[in-house]
């Protein structure tokens, strides 16, 4: 983190005062697809014309850089109003940060809490985001130091929740809700995402096979009365499609691209400053 030990500390101020939403895109537990939900809805939200921004803030495992195909890249630093700042790379019409592009591949972020919280804090403010319409923050996993922070000081933040339909991931979908709902957090949620809904074969389109079970959204949604806002199908190809850098409009699965497509509008439908 040579290059980025550059950037000099800065005095504590609001968090992103010059963007107008934040959604966090939060998990209980990992594997459920939730970073590949961040960069996709990212993805779709500027499709939809609006000014984007993605931030993995995911310390211990950032998946952003390869997600955009940009590991081999680094950031510059970039003088504002007298202070460097680090000017984020941009792809897909959607301006990125991410850990894993201030550090080597091969570095582990051997850090307690409370240190985390501090340098993601530190990184939000020491990047020249300009003004943005919405920041989609991709959470780590859990309801950690991390997720407690940004949700308690981001004040236009709204939360989104990805699940899979087996109960497992209910029971892990049910913590993070029960977090955002806790009185010292009290943050809007903006709905439920079920990932991995179901599954299609190409050769059998009418077919749908819930390999994860099916429900599970659902009931989550009823439970804490909030929407189950989207449920994104399995397709074949989304792993090629994150490991090499492409988006999921570079797939030839149309149901896919339906599925963000809505999603992204049903969103923009509950964002707070638009």
């Amino acid at each position: 983190m040579s290059e980025y030990s550059m950037v000099k500390p800065i005095q504590e101020e609001k968090l992103l005062k010059d963007v107008k939403n934040v959604i966090l895109v939060a998990s209980g537990k990992g594997g459920v697809g939730k970073s590949t939900v961040a960069a996709n809805l990212a993805i779709s939200l500027s499709r939809e014309g609006l000014k984007t921004g993605l931030l993995d803030a995911d310390l211990y495992g950032p998946s952003t850089p390869i997600q955009f195909g940009i590991d081999e890249m680094k950031p510059s630093l970039t003088q504002h109003n007298g202070k460097n700042y680090i000017e984020p790379i941009e792809k897909y019409g959607v301006k990125l940060m991410s850990i894993g592009l201030l550090t080597n591949k091969e570095d582990a972020m051997i850090w307690r809490g409370p240190m985390a919280s501090k340098t993601l804090k530190q990184i939000i403010n020491d990047t020249l985001w300009g003004e943005l319409d919405v920041l989609v923050i991709d959470m780590p996993p859990g309801t950690g130091d991390i997720c407690i922070t940004l949700a308690q000081d981001i004040k236009q933040a709204q939360a989104l929740v990805v699940i899979t339909p087996q109960q497992l991931a209910v029971a892990d979908g049910r913590k993070a809700l029960t977090m955002f709902n806790h009185p010292t957090i009290a943050m809007p949620v903006v709905g439920i995402v079920e990932n991995m809904a179901w599954f299609t074969p190409a050769a059998h389109p009418d077919e749908r096979y819930t390999i994860f079970g099916k429900g599970g959204g659902q009931q989550l949604a009823n439970e804490f009365a909030v929407p189950l806002i989207a449920q994104i199908p399995l397709v074949m190809d989304i792993e090629e499609m994150s490991d090499t850098g492409k988006s999921i409009y570079h797939s030839n699965d149309k149901t896919l691209h339906q599925a963000f497509e809505k999603l992204a509008v049903d969103v923009i439908k509950q964002l707070r400053h638009v």
